[in-house]
């Protein structure tokens, strides 16, 4: 699972910025950088930020071995001035960002790296591929979570996706409220809960359901889940109660009309007794589908396809711009805000900017209030951006539960309106307080 270097994790115009600014003389150049987004995804009410962590941990391993320099030099894609510098790349500034967990929305400055030009631009990429990915799949876990309520949701998307990714999305899953996960390299990684029992090719292997549902329970026990969908589900739920008893653990359907069926297989299952059997439905469930089985007899749900794509926003379009830069390389030149301005949707504000969430009366987060300058005093303990790199040091990894924990909290300070699936604008608006860059 692990990577020895992810320095290549980048895109080459990263190196060829580097190359050009050293030979400019401005590569030392005090830099700030903020990663945001314009817009959340349509329909969406909040984001959620996840992968954090990873990025703390893609940043510690960003290093420039003997391998990764010998492509570059194989390559030409740098000149050996280049090829000298990032042999000893170490980053050496400070990243502050949104702890992981935590809600976000247009314009907020959810990760902000400062240091030079030459070390910071070149974690654009990996930062970005990362919280991208991360924050697309915890926003749809968080949706699904808010749908499913007190009942506990599977993450079992490996294989709808690439094998890695399956893992980053088991972990961002965990962060937006799943409670366990089917992927073994998730759980050895990340200790998240694993979950797991059979599928229909066990039960086609033998001669009768009956002999299927047999060995699993003399294996597993009687708390076992049994699948009950491979032929008749009437069938099958007899045949699992007569088989593991009263106490059988969990049924799963995986098929059909699955309101209509969980209704008549609870109906099923108290007439012969197994009153404590509980009901786990999958078969390519969302949010949506999720919500509509809120009145249905369901236990549990397991999501595989519409979780690891984000429920059909599988990236968040975070982007990663210079917000401020210094007049000079000199140690105490001041910065400079600075800011694209085109057209067509993609400009951005300039200078280093703090964020905090304003309450009203009652606790409940009316604005995302976003600024340049000294932070005004009624904001001052609100403010939502965290040291997490301090001088090349990272300074604030947290166990996976403290995220989840977190992301529970900041779901629960927003209007109730965050929770709802209809569509419709970000639950709270985004203000601009204007004031000096400051250094």
């Amino acid at each position: 699972m692990d990577v020895p270097s992810t320095a290549l994790f980048t895109d080459q115009y990263e190196l060829t910025m580097l190359r050009a600014a050293l030979t400019a003389g401005t590569a030392e150049r005090r830099s700030v950088f903020e990663v945001f987004t314009r817009r959340l995804p349509n329909g969406r009410r909040y984001g959620v930020v996840a992968g954090t962590g990873r990025v703390l941990d893609a940043v510690e391993n960003f290093r420039f071995d003997a391998g990764v320099l010998g492509f570059l030099r194989e390559r030409e894609i740098v000149d050996e001035k280049t090829l000298e510098w990032l042999a000893g790349y170490r980053f050496g500034g400070d990243i502050w960002g949104y702890p992981e967990g935590e809600v976000y929305f247009p314009g907020s400055p959810i990760m902000r790296v400062e240091g030079t030009f030459a070390e910071c631009v070149l974690l654009e990429t990996v930062i970005l591929s990362i919280l991208n990915h991360d924050s697309a799949i915890a926003a749809a876990a968080s949706r699904m979570a808010s749908a499913a309520g007190d009942r506990p949701l599977i993450e079992m998307g490996a294989r709808r996706t690439h094998e890695l990714a399956a893992v980053a999305a088991s972990r961002a899953a965990y962060v937006g409220g799943f409670a366990t996960t089917s992927d073994l390299a998730a759980g050895f990684r990340y200790g998240i809960p694993t979950v797991g029992t059979s599928a229909h090719a066990f039960t086609l292997l033998h001669d009768s359901e009956r002999d299927a549902f047999r060995a699993q329970v003399d294996t597993l026990g009687r708390g076992t889940t049994l699948l009950v969908d491979t032929y008749d589900v009437a069938e099958a739920v007899r045949t699992a109660v007569e088989v593991a008893g009263t106490g059988l653990g969990a049924v799963r359907i995986d098929s059909g009309d699955l309101l209509l069926v969980a209704h008549r297989v609870r109906q099923q299952l108290d007439e012969l007794g197994a009153t404590d059997t509980k009901i786990i439905v999958t078969s390519d469930l969302d949010e949506y589908a999720i919500a509509s089985l809120a009145a249905a007899p369901v236990d549990a749900y397991g999501v595989g396809t519409q979780l690891v794509t984000g429920s059909g926003h599988p990236t968040s379009s975070m982007v990663y711009k210079l917000v401020a830069r210094a007049e000079s390389t000199g140690p105490n030149a001041p910065l400079v805000p600075v800011a694209k301005k085109s057209s067509g949707g993609k400009t951005s504000v300039g200078g280093r900017k703090w964020a905090a969430r304003r309450l009203d009366a009652h606790g409940v987060a009316e604005a995302e209030v976003i600024g340049t300058g000294p932070v005004p005093s009624e904001l001052a303990d609100r403010q939502l951006l965290v040291e997490l790199v301090k001088g090349g040091e990272v300074v604030a990894r947290e166990p996976l539960d403290a995220a989840r924990e977190r992301h529970t909290a900041a779901r629960a300070g927003l209007p109730m309106s965050a929770t709802q699936l209809s569509r419709g604008e970000p639950v709270i608006p985004t203000e601009y307080v204007h004031g000096p860059s400051g250094s």
